[in-house]
């Protein structure tokens, strides 16, 4: 196992008139080589969550275990838990803050102690792997585009070689295009690497199409933890939380509802397309009865 919490929770500005609660006894197993999505909606915990995975936050309490290690134990090397999960902000701008590309992505392997050509090497696999082209290398990180800046903080992090990538938000105020490149790029990775993912997204669409398993959070608290047909099948418990399922699951409930014969746990569009064509066509159409309804 690459991850556990147990029974971690945690308190903002604890034993003070601002006191807030923003994680409640989370107990989560995370395993190697896993895709998985984090959803909830604004204050849920999400992001509250993911920093304590690589030790940028302390829990008030509860444990943290790293491959059986206590990240809390004294003589922990929680750098070296950093160089492992890796995170990747919702903000580039967070991340990037040297003069080119290539001195942004080699800041981590050069404070991983390795030499200038090990720490270069490691760069340029990096920025290869995330598609920035070579003739951007010496241009500074900050004229590029929302989402050329989180290809360079991915490479960033992607350099430090982590067995476990987090991202947060991060295809947020992206265009489709620019979306689906970042995602097919980070499930490339998973599938080509097997390194362990963890996406927190806001888009049903995008976490239904991608990850293996889906982690809802609401009120600092675990809600649904499964693979996404069965979280979406909660879509009516999902809506009462503000959250949502994909248009996806709505369109085959209602055409279940008509009285075709298809698959409500279908949570993408090939899904649903591959569903809807064998009802179809196993359909007698001369026999074919809705029982009167609208549809």
């Amino acid at each position: 196992m690459s991850i556990i919490l147990d029974n971690v929770s945690y308190v903002y500005s604890e034993n003070t008139a601002y006191q807030i609660q923003a994680l409640k006894n989370i107990n989560l197993k995370i395993e190697d080589g896993q895709f998985i999505g984090i959803i909830g909606h604004t204050g849920s915990g999400k992001s509250t969550l993911i920093q304590h995975l690589n030790g940028l936050m302390k829990a008030t309490s509860g444990s943290i275990y790293f491959h059986g290690k206590d990240i809390y134990e004294e003589d922990f090397d929680l750098r070296e838990l950093r160089n492992r999960v890796g995170l990747v902000f919702q903000y580039p701008e967070h991340q990037l803050f040297e003069a080119t590309i290539f001195d942004d992505v080699s800041f981590g392997p050069k404070n991983q102690g390795l030499t200038k050509e090990e720490a270069g090497l490691r760069t340029f696999e990096a920025l290869k792997k995330v598609g920035m082209p070579e003739e951007l290398y010496d241009q500074s990180p900050f004229g590029l585009s929302g989402g050329q800046k989180r290809r360079v903080a991915i490479a960033g992090v992607l350099a430090m070689k982590p067995e476990v990538l987090i991202l947060d938000e991060p295809t947020a105020g992206l265009d489709p295009a620019g979306r689906d490149e970042i995602l097919d790029l980070v499930a490339r990775m998973h599938r080509e690497q097997g390194i362990t993912v963890i996406l927190v997204s806001h888009s049903m669409e995008d976490v239904a199409k991608y990850v293996q398993r889906m982690i809802v959070m609401n009120q600092g608290s675990v809600m649904y933890d499964g693979l996404p047909k069965e979280v979406f099948r909660h879509y009516k418990e999902l809506e009462a939380v503000g959250l949502a399922a994909p248009q996806v699951t709505y369109l085959m409930n209602e055409l279940k509802a008509c009285g075709l014969n298809v698959d409500t746990d279908a949570t993408t569009i090939a899904e649903a397309r591959a569903s809807l064509l064998e009802a179809l066509m196993g359909m007698d159409a001369k026999k074919a009865d809705f029982g009167g309804t609208p549809c």
